[in-house]
This record gives structure tokens, C-alpha cells and sequence, in this order.
């Protein structure tokens, strides 16, 4: 997939506020100082389109971003930040929960890891609500320049033999690094491949109500 087009399209606080398109959604999360901006720039090949900062958690609402006309890029706002009052975060977690089961459109949240540091109790959680909740999901592993692969690789496999724990399968998990671009053919190609499948199922549904 070429990218010729990445345009920022709105905020939102709340499901309501989202906006209304016919477009296949798909959402980027992980917990705070993940690499999630980077990664996102990265994919879109624009330097600046989503905000990075040294300064964790400072995304605070989501952010929607139309690709090629095609298709909408969701920034949403990190998990376990515990900088954050308590009830900003249990705000945003109802909010974030209700976007997740109730918004049509979206295909695929791709959940983000760091490929820096072992198995968290935080990922490994979020990731079985997601299970239990029937979310589509993706694992994106970040940051995989910035250690050496035989540690990457330990830790990567020390987090599925977490996950093997509650799951009978593995999701789809991808390498990535927003230094090198590693990572980026593949993600694109996986979401190429889940538009023409959104696509299909889109023309059945106004088929079966012709």
C-alpha cells in the first residue's frame, strides 16, 4: 500500500463526538511512552502528523486521521499512566471501553508493546479484557532498535508465553521500529488486506437489504 494522502480530521472526548463516516477504522494504543506517535508518523510517512513528546500520556483525546481517502487512523490516548487523577483515568477508561464495543466501523485495534521490557501485568490485562470483550486486535511490538535482537527476542517470547497462558492462539503480532522503518510493508499490507475484506462485507450489507 502507498500512502499519498494522511490529513488530520478531528478530536473526540466522547463515542458522540467521533465522526461519522463510512470509512474502516482502525485504532493504535498502548501504554504511555510506547513509541505510539512514532509509530504512527512512521506508517503514514509524514514527520509530524501525530504529536510526540517527551512528555508521557499527552495525548488526551482521540485523534482521527484520514488515509488516501480511504480509510481513518485512530490515536487514542495511552493506558497505565498513573500521572494521570484518578477519575481523569476512570473517565477515559469508560470512554475508551465504549468506543471499543460500540463504534461500527471500527476493523482492528493494533495494541502496542514494548519490545524494551518484560511481560507487564497492565499489557497482559488490557489484552485479555480485549479477548473476553470480542475487540479485534493486533500486536504491535515497538522499539526494536533500541536493544539488541537476542533481547528483543527474549522478551517478545517471554510475552507469548504469558499470553499462551489465557489464550489457546496467538494474535497477529508485528516487529516494528519508527527509526528504521521495520515493520511498516507489513502492518500497511495487513490493513490493505482487512479494507477489501470491509469492503466485501459493506456491498453484502446493502445487498441484503435491496
Amino acid at each position: 500500500m502507498d500512502i499519498t494522502k494522511a490529513e488530520y480530521k478531528t478530536s473526540a472526548n466522547t463515542l458522540k463526538d467521533c465522526p461519522k463516516t463510512e470509512f474502516p477504522e482502525y485504532a493504535f494504543i498502548g501504554r504511555s511512552n510506547v513509541g505510539k506517535s512514532s509509530l504512527i508518523n512512521m506508517l503514514v510517512g509524514r514527520k509530524e502528523l501525530a504529536r510526540t513528546s517527551g512528555t508521557p500520556g499527552k495525548t488526551i483525546s482521540m485523534n482521527f486521521y484520514f488515509v488516501n481517502n480511504e480509510w481513518c487512523l485512530v490515536d487514542l490516548p495511552g493506558y497505565g499512566y498513573a500521572r494521570r487523577s484518578k477519575d481523569l483515568r476512570a473517565s477515559w477508561e469508560k470512554t475508551l471501553w465504549n468506543y471499543l464495543e460500540k463504534r461500527d466501523h471500527l476493523v482492528c485495534l493494533f495494541t502496542l508493546i514494548d519490545s524494551r521490557i518484560e511481560p507487564q501485568e497492565k499489557d497482559l490485562d488490557f489484552i485479555n479484557k480485549l479477548g473476553e470483550t470480542g475487540i479485534p486486535f493486533n500486536i504491535v511490538f515497538t522499539k526494536l532498535d533500541k536493544l539488541k535482537a537476542a533481547e528483543a527476542e527474549a522478551n517478545i517470547e517471554a510475552f507469548k508465553v504469558k499470553l499462551l497462558e489465557t489464550w489457546e492462539e496467538l494474535p497477529v503480532m508485528y516487529l516494528t521500529s519508527a527509526l528504521d522503518k521495520r515493520g511498516r510493508p507489513e502492518i500497511l499490507k495487513g490493513i490493505q488486506k482487512m479494507n477489501k475484506e470491509f469492503t466485501k462485507i459493506q456491498k453484502l450489507k446493502v445487498a441484503q437489504m435491496r
